[in-house]
């Protein structure tokens, strides 16, 4: 097992400042150890090397790592090149322009913001090339005591690496520091104090209609399409009166912005009898007005406050993405229900209900 994992919550200790020498101090084991001047370049340095020497499980003397000068840099020592944060910022200007979709950022751009922050917080003022697997490690650490999920802290250290593979891409660092990086293995599951969220799973009608009874028409509405249509509700958000075709028995929505696709991937939204009676309510005379004007994050407030309110178990929207899965395999079998998900592969669709259009369309016309 790795050692990083043996240690107990809150292992990392806190930079803090010794208001009467006015020096940068950390406390390990009941005893301090002096940084130098709070604030300064030198001190936060050296505060990071140690929280990298516990990550790693090693053993720190107070008196040998104690520095109450904390003297800084000659300026004939040699340029240590770009720091952490430098490199982050560079990363973070690159994020701005690559995640945007339609002239809005993404939500990935906000994900690497978080990813940042801990990194940036402990390492922000340590040279990149002096950033290696034992202080990733205990960015890890950090983010394990902040209470991420172990997928979540595991798709982070793949970002610190693509911010270092950038800087590498750019010359601004040497391969050889990505190379240490890629050493860090990820989490496994029951081997760290990471945890694992619970896996979402279809909602039980009851629980369902506990929650229509207390939401607005608007989101009872959109509970209902997207459990019939079994759309993500960003699909259901984005779409507007222009985008459906409704000159079939089967109305249709070709998706331009949907999660796939700038991986070059078509999807198409297929509504039923039922959802066509839904939808007619919230058709508009403008072509470019969305029919269900709400934020994602509104829409899956008031689901989650219903559920408090009706003292049931919290669900939350792309859950009804599971039921529709569920009911659509019961009835159609696996490539029906993989049509109407749009999913490319079948392990997926399997996922979500423990290919083509026409089976989406033979779907929609009879329980859609």
């Amino acid at each position: 097992m790795d050692r990083t994992m043996t240690r107990k919550r809150s292992s990392l200790p806190t930079y803090l400042l010794h208001k009467p020498t006015g020096q940068a101090r950390c406390r390990i084991d009941g005893k301090d150890i002096y940084l130098g001047l709070y604030g300064s370049e030198s001190s936060r340095i050296r505060y990071g090397q140690l929280v990298a020497k516990l990550a790693g499980g090693m053993s720190v003397d107070p008196l040998a790592d104690s520095n109450r000068k904390g003297p800084p840099r000659s300026d004939s020592e040699a340029d240590p090149g770009p720091t952490v944060g430098e490199l982050c910022l560079a990363f973070l200007r690159y994020a701005q322009g690559h995640y945007v979709k339609n002239g809005q950022p993404t939500s990935q751009l906000h994900v690497v913001k978080g990813t940042v922050r801990p990194l940036n917080e402990l390492y922000g003022l340590t040279p990149a090339k002096d950033f290696g697997p034992l202080a990733m490690k205990a960015v890890r650490t950090k983010m394990i005591e902040l209470g991420w999920t172990r997928g979540t802290i595991n798709a982070s250290m793949g970002r610190i690496r693509r911010i270092f593979k950038h800087a590498v891409e750019n010359e601004l660092i040497d391969s050889n520091i990505l190379q240490r990086l890629q050493c860090v293995a990820p989490l496994l599951a029951g081997r760290t104090e990471a945890h694992d969220n619970a896996p979402r799973t279809a909602v039980e009608p009851a629980d369902i209609e506990a929650v229509r009874l207390l939401v607005s028409p608007l989101v009872r509405d959109l509970i209902d399409v997207q459990r019939l249509t079994g759309a993500r509700s960003g699909e259901l958000l984005s779409l507007t009166t222009g985008a459906i075709d409704r000159t079939g028995e089967v109305w249709t929505a070709e998706l331009s912005d949907h999660k796939t696709a700038h991986h070059g991937q078509s999807r198409t939204l297929h509504f039923g009898p039922q959802s066509q009676l839904i939808l007619t309510r919230h058709l508009s005379a403008d072509p470019r007005q969305p029919v269900f004007p709400i934020t994602r994050h509104a829409y899956c407030r008031a689901i989650t406050r219903a559920c408090e309110k009706a003292g049931i178990e919290r669900w939350v929207p792309h859950q009804l993405r599971h039921t529709a899965a569920g009911v659509v395999r019961d009835q159609f079998g696996l490539e029906h229900c993989q049509s109407v998900l749009g999913h490319s592969k079948a392990d997926m669709t399997e996922h979500y209900a423990k290919a083509g259009t026409a089976k989406a369309q033979e779907v929609a016309l009879k329980i859609g």
